[in-house]
C-alpha cells in the first residue's frame, strides 16, 4: 500500500488544504492527514478541535484519515508506514521554507520521499492566518474554509469576545 503523510497544524483547515489533500488522495492509496501540535504557533483551536475539524471536512474522501502528532515528521512517517510526505505550495516563500524541511527530512530517513503539489490560482493566496484575520473581524470565510470550520470560527471569536459575525 502507497501511503503518504500531509502534514500540518489546520488552524483551521481551508479549501486550499483540502485541495491539496484530495488531489494527493488520488496518488496514493492512503493519506494520513498528520495534524501537528504546533505549540509554538499558539493555535486557535486546540489539536483535539483541529483533528475533529480536520475529520469532519474529508469525511467524503475515503482513503484519507487523520492522525494528530506530535515528534518529529519523519518518525511519525516510519510509525505510519507512509513512504512519501506531500505538501502544498502557493509561492516562493512556502518552497524556500518547504525545501529546507525536505532536505532535513531527507537527512534523517533517506527512505521518506517528498512531493510537492502545486496550488491551484485560486487558492495561491489562502493561508489559515488570512482565514483567521477575516474571521475575526466578522467577514465571511464561506469561500474559504468547509461550513463546520466557518461555524467553529465563528463561536471561537463570539467566545473571545471578537465580532465573528
Amino acid at each position: 500500500m502507497k501511503r503518504a503523510l500531509t502534514p500540518g497544524t489546520f488552524d483551521p483547515i481551508t479549501v486550499g488544504h483540502l485541495d491539496v489533500i484530495s488531489r494527493a488522495a488520488q496518488l496514493v492509496d492512503e493519506v494520513v492527514v498528520a495534524v501537528a501540535v504546533s505549540a509554538k504557533k499558539k493555535p486557535l483551536f486546540s489539536l483535539e478541535e483541529r483533528v475533529a475539524l480536520v475529520e469532519e471536512a474529508t469525511r467524503d474522501l475515503p482513503n484519507v484519515r487523520v492522525e494528530p502528532f506530535d515528534e518529529l515528521l519523519v518518525d511519525f512517517a516510519r510509525r505510519m508506514d507512509a513512504q512519501a510526505v506531500v505538501k502544498g505550495l502557493r509561492a516562493i516563500t512556502d518552497f524556500e521554507y518547504e525545501f529546507q524541511m525536505t532536505a532535513l527530512n531527507y537527512q534523517l530517513d533517506k527512505e521518506l520521499e517528498t512531493l510537492f503539489i502545486m496550488s491551484t490560482p485560486q487558492h495561491m493566496y489562502l493561508s489559515s492566518s488570512i482565514v483567521r484575520e477575516i474571521a475575526s473581524l466578522g467577514g465571511d470565510v464561506s469561500q474559504f474554509v468547509s461550513p463546520c470550520v466557518e461555524e467553529a470560527l465563528r463561536r471561537r471569536y463570539a467566545e473571545l469576545g471578537k465580532t465573528g459575525r
